[in-house]
C-alpha cells in the first residue's frame, strides 16, 4: 500500500518478495511491515522483508507491527519472527484492536477478528483520501459489522464459496451480508481457498454484488486500486497467477463487465 512516499506491506505470505519484484516495487523502501496473525500464509516471507526494509539488517529503520502471536507467541502459535529479526526495525508494536498506529499521514486502526488465532486483527486504514477497511481472516459476528462501518473500500478475506461455510472464515454469503450492512463504494474479495477458485471468483463476486447492491470484484495478483479524494480507480493487472485455473485477462474490464 502506498500513500505519497509511505509504503506499507501487509501480510507477506509465501512468494511476497517474488511478487514485489514482478511489480517492480523496491522492498528496501518499505516503511512498515504489518502482520495480522500467526498463520504462514500471512507471515512466511516476513523475515526476508524485514531484512530488505532494514537494508540487510544494517540500518535501524521502519516499523514492524504484528499480532501478539506473531511477535511473542500465544497458546501454541508462534512466535513467527526471530528475536534477531525483531530487533532490527526502528519500532516494533503489538497490534491490538482499537489501538491506532500512526505512520506518516496514515492512521492504522486494528479491528477485531474471530479466527483460530485469537490475537489476530483486521485493519482500518485512514488517510486524507478515505478509508480502506480490511476484515482480515474472521468469521462473521455482529461486531465485525461495526468494526468496518464507513469504509469507502472494503476488502474481505473470503475463503469459501456459496453453501460451503467453514469455521473462522468468511463465505460468499457472509461477504454479501457484511457488504450490504457496511455499504462501501467498492468491495474487493480476496484470500480465496481452492474451492472458491474452483467455483469461479468472478461468479461469486457477481452474486455478492446482486445481493448487496454494491460494486464487488474478485482480486487478482497484481491488481492496483487507487483511492484519491474519495474516488477510486481499478487499474490493469501486472502479473500472472499460474495456480489460478482461470485465464488471466489483460484488462480488468474483462473481469468486472
Amino acid at each position: 500500500m502506498y500513500s505519497n512516499a509511505t509504503r506499507v506491506h501487509m501480510d507477506p505470505g509465501p512468494g511476497a518478495l517474488i511478487r514485489l519484484r514482478e511489480a517492480r516495487i523496491d522492498p528496501t523502501k518499505t516503511n512498515a511491515l504489518i502482520i495480522t496473525h500467526c498463520h504462514p500464509d500471512h507471515y512466511n516471507d516476513a523475515e526476508v522483508l524485514i531484512e530488505a526494509m532494514t537494508h540487510g539488517c544494517k540500518k535501524k529503520r521502519g516499523i514492524l507491527a504484528a499480532s501478539e502471536s506473531v511477535l511473542n507467541g500465544h497458546e501454541g502459535l508462534g512466535p513467527a519472527i526471530s528475536k534477531y529479526h525483531a530487533s532490527k526495525p526502528l519500532d516494533v508494536r503489538v497490534l491490538k484492536p482499537e489501538m491506532p498506529l500512526k505512520i506518516d499521514n496514515l492512521q492504522l486502526i486494528p479491528t477485531k477478528t474471530f479466527h483460530s488465532d485469537p490475537t489476530g486483527v483486521g485493519m482500518r486504514i485512514k488517510s486524507d483520501d478515505g478509508i480502506i477497511s480490511m476484515t482480515g481472516d474472521t468469521s462473521l459476528k455482529e461486531e465485525v459489522y461495526k468494526e468496518h462501518k464507513d469504509a469507502f473500500i472494503l476488502v474481505l478475506s473470503v475463503t469459501r464459496p456459496l453453501q460451503s461455510r467453514i469455521p473462522y472464515h468468511l463465505s460468499t454469503e457472509d461477504a454479501a451480508s457484511l457488504i450490504e450492512m457496511v455499504k462501501p463504494k467498492l468491495a474487493v474479495l480476496t484470500h480465496f481457498g481452492v474451492k472458491f477458485i474452483a467455483s469461479n471468483p468472478d461468479v461469486q463476486a457477481n452474486w455478492v454484488e446482486k445481493q448487496s447492491g454494491v460494486r464487488t470484484i474478485s482480486a487478482w495478483d497484481g491488481m492496483t486500486i487507487c483511492l484519491k479524494s474519495s474516488e477510486y480507480t481499478v487499474q490493469k493487472c501486472i502479473s500472472r497467477d499460474f495456480a489460478d485455473p482461470r485465464k488471466f485477462p489483460t484488462d480488468l474490464d474483462d473481469i468486472i463487465a
